[in-house]
């Protein structure tokens, strides 16, 4: 199953379902995390697929909101593709290094990236998890049975605030920043490893496969889970390939204009244009 909050008439969001022709069906729920936090979420989501007659709604009359416009938390691993970690000049890591967002950095898959105080802005092409039942101190199975689905995500970093301390935090989490989306695949249609390419103006800037992560989905679920507890609709964001600008020779960073697309072969793509707004006072 592939699943979306899709924005309606009037900016409103609906949880959909969509059909494989081009279309969704809307769910009873208004984003997804409201459906999945929804214990007959799947029951709900089957009975839309066998219904007879459903409304379709035409995929080129919507448009894509984040894909968990309200998450609870979202929780990012950095450095955990072994080729990332080289170019960044470390040793691979015994624990995976963690930090979190706030669902106000997230964006749909379309959406224009709107950014004012940074001019070190990079790119991140990543795999993300979406938490489908409530988890704590659970192991692997456990975490792996807890996957609703996958999506794809772009962790848009501002190098200069990141790099002002050892804490990552603030250069991670400007507003607006993070397009996640355009659908969930649910664990029944996708394979165990996935393809994550990034592309700057249409030329492919990172490519990595999952395989190589260190910490895999559900490793990383089951670790989380050992301090928090995961609920359905949290969005745990995996790590990216190497090829990220900062570590480029001369180092990259985007402009004012740029075309960032990030895609994940059986998953979707997104593509994101990026503004940048010059600083008139210093930060």
């Amino acid at each position: 199953m592939k699943l979306a909050t899709l924005r309606m008439a009037g900016q409103t969001t609906t949880a959909a379902l969509a059909t494989g022709a081009g279309g969704y069906v809307a769910l009873p729920a208004t984003d997804l995390g409201e459906l999945l936090a929804r214990p007959d979420w799947r029951d709900l989501v089957r009975e839309a697929a066998a219904a007879e007659g459903p409304v379709v709604i035409e995929a080129g009359t919507v448009d894509y909101a984040p894909l968990l416009p309200r998450a609870g938390k979202v929780i990012c691993c950095g450095l955990n593709y072994a080729d990332h970690i080289q170019e960044m000049g470390r040793e691979l890591p015994q624990y995976p290094t963690l930090f979190a967002k706030y669902a106000d950095t997230l964006v749909g898959a379309n959406d224009t990236i709107m950014i004012q105080g940074s001019d070190r802005v990079d790119w991140e092409a990543e795999l993300a998890v979406v938490v489908g039942i409530e988890i704590f101190r659970a192991d692997e199975d456990q975490a792996a049975a807890a996957i609703a689905g996958y999506t794809v995500a772009n962790d848009v970093s501002m190098r200069d605030w990141q790099n002002r301390t050892l804490q990552w935090f603030q250069g991670k989490a400007f507003d607006a920043t993070t397009p996640v989306g355009p659908v969930l695949v649910t664990p029944d249609e996708t394979g165990t490893t996935f393809d994550v390419v990034g592309y700057v103006n249409g030329d492919v800037v990172q490519k990595g496969n999952t395989g190589t992560l260190v910490f895999g989905p559900a490793k990383l679920l089951s670790y989380i889970s050992r301090f928090t507890t995961l609920r359905p609709g949290d969005l745990v964001l995996t790590g990216t390939p190497g090829g990220v600008g900062m570590g480029m020779t001369p180092p990259r960073f985007l402009n004012d204009g740029d075309v960032l697309a990030t895609e994940i072969t059986g998953i979707g793509r997104l593509e994101n244009v990026v503004r940048i707004s010059p600083t008139s006072t210093k930060e």
